[in-house]
């Protein structure tokens, strides 16, 4: 019998060719993703799913299961599924942490350039104001070559973007759980420092860490204090990682330079002084953004789902416990 697989919102087909070959898919078609109530339904005669990161699988919806055995989560954050009662209820949650990688280092390391090079600000100048002013010592910013980059989290991601820093001349320190084996370390010129001396060296702070209790608030007023006078934050994790009121506080004071945000505390909601910071840069949580990554990021979450109905352990399983 063929596995039947809910699939939450309408990712790319293109992703899904074997998956759809090898079971039966519940897939969208009236709108981009089911509702609440029609994946409470749904999810009772499923044996997968395969969820979003824009949508909640929550314990209520879990509950509603009866024959479940895998949701395969299109996104490498899980936050959006409560992982603890898939777990208690013996299913496998994966993630998918491979399509990410570039695409989320090249949006850290985009949004840095425009910070840095003032390259928004001055595009949004031109257009709107005919009294622009040009000039050789008007426009200024800051250049990278040189300055010390910190990098929370030194994961695939934290790893794709220091190979970008060091190839534009940065130095790189990083913080993690874990030291990196020595091969790695010295693959990025890079050297494991405490979370402190991180804050105290860096000229820029790039988070790749995935949010959890430990890391709610990890940027907040203690450690702006602590940081360098005009050192600039990047956050492509979660926007909870940084207290977003007092990250206003220290960019309208002056001492941080800048903030490139493509994740936000309450999203969609953007405290509203962000929107008014010339020395900010935004994006709608959009580092995965392309069609290229969307679709691989399907048929990686599809090939979580078939290898473990092939009995496979090589998938990317965010709660090991289960299969212990």
């Amino acid at each position: 019998m063929r596995p039947k697989i809910l699939v939450i919102a309408a990712v790319p087909k293109q992703g899904l060719e074997e998956l759809e070959q090898k079971c039966d898919l519940i897939y969208p078609t009236e709108s981009f993703s089911f509702s609440d109530d029609e994946i409470k339904v749904h999810i009772r005669q499923a044996d997968g799913v395969l969820s979003v990161f824009i949508r909640p699988l929550t314990a209520e919806m879990l509950g509603e299961a009866t024959r479940l055995r895998i949701v395969a989560n299109f996104g490498v954050g899980y936050n959006n599924i409560d992982v603890a009662k898939a777990t208690e209820i013996g299913v496998v949650v994966c993630n998918t942490p491979n399509a990410v990688t570039e695409p989320t280092a090249e949006m850290a390391f985009g949004l840095l350039i425009s910070l840095t090079r003032n390259i928004s600000l001055t595009d949004r100048s031109l257009r709107t104001n005919p009294n622009f002013k040009w000039g050789m010592m008007e426009n200024l910013g800051t250049g990278i070559f040189g300055k010390t980059v910190g990098i929370v989290g030194m994961g695939r991601i934290g790893q794709a973007f220091a190979r970008r820093a060091i190839a534009s001349g940065m130095n790189v320190i990083y913080y993690n759980r874990t030291k990196l084996p020595d091969e790695i370390e010295r693959t990025y010129h890079c050297e494991l420092v405490s979370f402190e001396e991180l804050l105290e060296r860096s000229d820029v702070i790039s988070l790749h860490c995935p949010l959890t209790d430990e890391t709610y608030h990890l940027l907040d007023e203690p450690e702006m204090i602590k940081m360098k006078q005009g050192a600039i934050i990047l956050n492509t994790a979660r926007g909870p990682v940084i207290n977003e009121k007092i990250l206003v506080k220290y960019l309208e004071n002056g001492k941080l330079g800048g903030a490139g945000l493509d994740v936000f505390e309450a999203e969609p909601v953007i405290t509203p002084e962000l929107l008014t910071l010339d020395n900010v840069v935004m994006t709608p949580h959009n580092a995965t953004g392309t069609i290229d990554t969307r679709i691989e990021t399907a048929r990686e979450a599809a090939e979580n789902i078939l290898r473990f109905f092939e009995g496979r352990k090589d998938i990317s399983i965010v709660n090991p416990q289960v299969l212990q």
